[in-house]
């Protein structure tokens, strides 16, 4: 096993809490909601409508990029590439590595997302199926692939190694990130650019999940009793992960310290979950870490808010901890920010790096009471903390799981 250090150097967010780390995690500090109403259709027919709560991205700032790349520099993105661009270059400019001559050979790309450009393929298909078209925009095929996110970023930053998608559904960017912390442990880059994204808010696919009987219509209620579901949200987040010995020669600003990562597949069920593969991945994490179970960890949990997932979680956490779970904390910030599918593993490990950082943890929003089924010991409110190390918990459809271990520096 390599013992080469990776490092965080810079971190960046788009979420509906605000565009920005800064934004996102103050909203967090301050117990703020994200999700609110929203009432959607496709076509003037009024059949094609959908409502409920979300966690929407505001309109974004381009400021930044137009200095760096002139006017309307996301012109023809979809929004998932859109909120891929804006989140990585945030990070890459806090990382001090805008137009380093690092990016052009001796760094890697590894992006995740659950899905493509879902506003440009319903779109094309309104066009087609409710106006009666014959064509569609000559970029709706470059626009919806779900590779489209990590060209965009390449070309953007200038970044000619490696680059990369993976796509787990909702362990996306945790295993995104897992690889390219390999990659840089390997010695086949020097920094790497990783996270992910989702955009889905869009008809098909949120008839999609109603169907799957798994979205909420009134919260998300993370180990809460009556909790009844998941809220989806959109947006993006990045980091740059260096090699130490990389990152100290330039006099990078360190972050965190990325140490652990552990993956498990279920072999269970497309949508059920089964704890023991939640378990492994944890377990598999600590190790890589060289951290010890009994160490008092800040846990950044999947916390969907749907029944099942919810229990499955609690009990993994009971399982791998035993007694010592009562000295860790759980987090769950889907309560604020909603589930970003494929982008839910990279903003969860970010927020929870600046937890770590500012010594605070975010409250579990929502709640309307403990359950007896979800035994963990949970962040009610916001509080201080103490804790050197972040547990970051990702388990998704198809029993795919990826579990994330960071400490403070």
């Amino acid at each position: 096993m390599s013992h080469r250090r990776v490092v965080v150097t810079g971190m960046g967010v788009v979420s509906a809490l605000g565009q920005g780390l800064p934004a996102t995690f103050a909203a967090l500090e301050a117990a703020k909601c994200g999700l609110a109403p929203i009432s959607r259709q496709i076509g003037d027919d009024g059949i094609h409508t959908y409502h409920g709560p979300a966690g929407v991205v505001a309109p974004l700032d381009t400021t930044a990029l137009e200095h760096r790349l002139g006017a309307r520099p996301l012109a023809h993105l979809d929004p998932l590439s859109a909120f891929s661009v804006v989140a990585a270059f945030e990070a890459v400019e806090q990382a001090g590595l805008v137009g380093d001559p690092v990016l052009e050979h001796r760094t890697a790309l590894v992006w995740g997302a659950g899905s493509g450009g879902n506003q440009t393929v319903e779109e094309s298909y309104a066009r087609v199926f409710l106006k009666g078209a014959t064509s569609i925009h000559p970029l709706s095929i470059p626009k919806q692939m779900i590779s489209a996110p990590v060209s965009h970023l390449s070309m953007t930053l200038g970044v000619q190694g490696a680059a990369f998608t993976v796509a787990s559904a909702c362990a996306s960017s945790g295993h995104a990130i897992g690889e390219g912390l390999w990659m840089l442990r390997a010695g086949r880059a020097d920094v790497a650019i990783v996270g992910g994204a989702e955009a889905a808010l869009t008809y098909g696919s949120w008839i999609g999940w109603v169907a799957l009987k798994a979205m909420a219509d009134d919260a998300c209620r993370p180990f809460s009793i009556q909790r009844r579901g998941m809220v989806l949200g959109e947006g993006a987040a990045a980091l740059v992960l260096e090699t130490y010995e990389h990152a100290v020669a330039r006099g990078a600003p360190i972050l965190a310290e990325l140490s652990g990562y552990g993956a498990s597949s279920d072999a269970h069920h497309i949508t059920m979950p089964h704890g023991r593969g939640a378990e492994a991945a944890i377990r598999m994490a600590h190790e890589d870490a060289g951290l010890a179970l009994d160490h008092p960890v800040l846990i950044s949990s999947h916390g969907t808010g749907t029944p099942l997932n919810d229990k499955i979680e609690s009990q993994a956490l009971q399982n791998v901890y035993g007694a010592a779970l009562d000295q860790n904390l759980v987090i769950a910030t889907k309560s604020s920010h909603g589930h970003l599918i494929g982008g839910a593993a990279a903003i969860e490990l970010v927020t929870g790096i600046a937890a770590l950082n500012a010594k605070t943890a975010p409250a579990i929003l929502n709640s309307l009471g403990p359950d007896p089924e979800c035994q963990v010991p949970l962040a009610r409110e916001t509080q201080s903390i103490g804790y050197s190390a972040l547990v970051s918990n990702s388990f998704a459809f198809g029993g795919l799981n990826a579990v994330l271990i960071a400490k403070r520096v």
